[in-house]
């Protein structure tokens, strides 16, 4: 989505050469192929650990963090690994996204007329939104402290998992004019007047 909306705005003439089909296609095989590499390497490492005691997870899915804690040997490489991968991973694409937005921000200043400063700004704002609220969550995930109390660590990790890819859809649908309209109808209360108005309730 951030090199879409870079050539988008940065190098709309060549936007079709650029984003063609293929260059989508190279680009969602490039990070299945490396969650897929991440995930196998990690599943490995992980079941390669020896396990004594209760075998109950305690999270709502096998989080790697939570299937460790249950390793009664050493996972010092497991945790290194999942640094490496958290920083590789998490890290460099959300490099590249800030740098695009860069280019993008310097690109969006240069437009002479408010309007169009404020279509562009409007074509980036729901993708900036998806960003700060995954990459927040994911980031606390794996890079603050662990917590004493594991439900701590459940929350992130159930807003990432579940919240965020919720509210995707949501987001993203906002930007559509008649879908915004009728958000903002249902919160004033005005949608479901109007409803109720045009089926009358007879007694």
């Amino acid at each position: 989505m951030a090199c879409d909306r870079y050539v988008a705005i940065c190098q709309p003439l060549r936007y079709s050469e650029l984003m063609s089909w293929q260059m989508c296609m190279w680009m969602a095989a490039g990070t299945w192929g490396a969650g897929f590499a991440n995930s196998l390497l990690q599943s490995n490492l992980t079941w390669s650990l020896p396990f004594c005691g209760h075998n109950v997870i305690n999270h709502f899915f096998c989080e790697i963090l939570a299937v460790l804690k249950l390793a009664c040997g050493d996972i010092s490489l497991n945790a290194l690994l999942i640094m490496a991968a958290s920083a590789v991973l998490t890290l460099a694409p959300l490099l590249l996204i800030f740098l695009s937005y860069v280019f993008i921000l310097t690109a969006i200043l240069r437009v002479p007329s408010v309007a169009g400063r404020h279509k562009a700004f409007s074509t980036c704002s729901a993708h900036l939104t998806v960003v700060v609220i995954f990459y927040g969550t994911i980031s606390f995930m794996y890079f603050k402290p662990r917590a004493k109390d594991l439900n701590l660590d459940k929350l992130p990790a159930l807003f990432y998992g579940v919240v965020s890819p919720s509210l995707n859809p949501i987001i993203y649908s906002l930007r559509n004019a008649e879908v915004k309209a009728a958000a903002i109808a249902l919160l004033r209360g005005d949608l479901l007047s109007r409803k109720m108005s045009r089926f009358p309730v007879v007694l």
